[in-house]
């Protein structure tokens, strides 16, 4: 039933130097996948926090740790509340934290969450379906500046000027309400290079606001640290350079402070893994340690 497969799972598992009996966040429970190999290598009593923005994957993750009980509490927030969440359940101490902050080929997959620029569905990008903003109402409402500066800045477009103000125009006769109406749209405005759609820096901007991805990823850091115990650690694995230029800047500021680097140099996955799970090619992993 379950074929995802986790993003640098065992370099991540020996990193953490897990031990049986100790307690562990996964701020990102996703499909289950790291879960499931935290939970066997905690075992038999090691406690497990499993957060997520999107209900959806903690129901799906909820299936396939069934097994391990009560060892494992669900709960749908975002990992930016983790401290306030493992004082409300009483989760202590805290011997590991881990962050994967992928993007889920779950949500690409499934068009009525409105991720993909290659399927038809509603222009949604809402991990959380109750979260208040989607990707229509920026296309839509935000002003041409607000759209190039963000498609610059989170899809690091170089026709983010030109893209916004076609939009702009667009939408004047007519909104935009689908993945397929924008994705089309945007290739009449720019040409097509190569492989990559031109709607794919959009898309991802889009997705990054949405969600208010980097937002959260500066807010969590901090608060991972704090809930950990001294010589607790937190793995980050991160996807693109937006986000794990935050974490390389969280981490060399508070080395030696409240921190201290394990691995001086990213660990990215093998060439095999890369070859089995492309998915993974953007993948780096790194590892800080409390003090």
């Amino acid at each position: 039933m379950f074929t995802h497969t986790p993003v640098l799972l065992n370099e991540t598992l020996e990193i953490l130097n897990l031990r049986p009996g100790d307690n562990v966040i996964d701020g990102t429970v996703g499909l289950g996948g790291h879960a499931e190999a935290i939970l066997e290598a905690t075992a038999p009593n090691g406690k497990l926090l499993a957060l997520d923005r999107d209900p959806r994957q903690i129901e799906t993750a909820r299936v396939r740790l069934a097994r391990f009980g009560e060892r494992v509490t669900f709960i749908h927030d975002s990992f930016v509340n983790l401290a306030h969440l493992t004082y409300v359940q009483g989760i202590t101490p805290i011997n590991a934290v881990l962050l994967d902050l992928g993007f889920s080929s779950v949500h690409v997959d499934d068009p009525t969450r409105g991720f993909s620029f290659q399927t038809e569905g509603p222009l949604d990008m809402r991990y959380d379906p109750a979260g208040d903003l989607t990707a229509a109402e920026i296309i839509n409402t935000w002003n041409q500046e607000e759209l190039a500066r963000i498609f610059l800045v989170y899809g690091e477009e170089r026709q983010a000027k030109k893209i916004a103000q076609a939009i702009v125009r667009e939408r004047k006769e007519k909104k935009i309400q689908t993945t397929l109406e924008l994705a089309d749209f945007i290739a009449t405005v720019i040409p097509r290079h190569g492989k990559i759609h031109p709607a794919t820096k959009v898309f991802q901007a889009l997705r990054i606001v949405t969600n208010d991805e980097l937002g959260e990823v500066e807010k969590v850091l901090p608060a991972a640290i704090e809930v950990l115990v001294p010589g607790g650690r937190l793995a980050i694995i991160t996807f693109h350079s937006l986000e794990d230029r935050i974490v390389k800047v969280f981490c060399k500021q508070q080395n030696n402070k409240t921190l201290k680097i394990i691995n001086k140099h990213v660990i990215v996955p093998t060439e095999e893994e890369t070859k089995f799970n492309p998915r993974s090619r953007s993948a780096k992993l790194r590892v800080v340690e409390k003090i």
